[in-house]
């Protein structure tokens, strides 16, 4: 199909052999397991965190001071395990 305010053509999504997007394989019809892999994935790729963010309506400054508080956070943890690897 052409663009009316330009002569190229829209490239529809190409079938391609290969799924897009986050896939995982079911192995020996064992569904539950393939369901524990696809939420690990999913809880390292961030996914429930996102949702989590986007389910109300959050101001710039509320972003940002929890953002600082979250480095605050894993700078102390960092400090804390720096203690007691090296004792001081």
């Amino acid at each position: 199909m052409y663009n009316k305010y330009n002569n190229r053509r829209h490239n529809k999504q190409k079938n391609n052999d290969f799924p897009q997007g986050m896939t995982v394989e079911v192995r020996d019809n064992d569904v539950n397991k393939a369901l524990r892999i696809l939420k690990k994935k999913l809880v390292r790729d961030g996914f429930f965190q996102e949702l989590r963010e986007r389910s109300f309506y959050e101001s710039r400054g509320t972003k940002r001071r929890k953002a600082k508080a979250a480095a605050t956070r894993r700078y102390k943890r960092k400090m804390q395990k720096r203690k007691e690897e090296l004792g001081y």
